[in-house]
């Protein structure tokens, strides 16, 4: 388990778009990874590990969504699926390493992506505030 607030707190000042992370997760969900590159189109990233060992990952950023869509999703293609979570219409991405939901928005793109179920990307996704 780490400690992300110095990071975050680094990356909401520096990114050009509100950055996203959880609040309010279950204990089991447990934060692993952490980095933000402002030289890399202020990419953010905030990995978890999960009740049952499954994988989860927040990324965002502000590079162009297709080409960030491969590498976040690693491969994923968007479905016709897509779920409203609060106020944000979120995209089912499937066929990669990973499941995922994105939500495109003027100046970056979210993706909740993983292992686990859509209903755990889900719970995280509605977890997600942004500053």
């Amino acid at each position: 388990r780490i400690d992300y607030r110095v990071e975050l707190l680094t990356a909401r000042r520096a990114a050009s778009y509100p950055v996203a992370a959880p609040v309010g997760l279950p204990e089991s969900f447990k934060a692993t990874s952490v980095r933000f590159k402002g030289d890399d189109f202020d990419a953010w990233h905030l990995g978890f590990h999960t009740t049952g060992g499954e994988y989860l990952q927040v990324e965002q950023s502000a590079e162009k969504p297709a080409t960030f869509l491969e590498k976040a999703t690693q491969g994923g293609r968007a479905s016709e699926v897509t779920e409203k979570i609060g106020d944000r219409t979120w995209t089912r991405y499937t066929g990669g390493r990973y499941d995922a939901l994105v939500h495109e928005e003027k100046g970056a793109t979210t993706v909740v992506a993983g292992t686990g179920s859509f209903e755990q990307l889900s719970q995280m996704a509605k977890a997600l505030k942004s500053q």
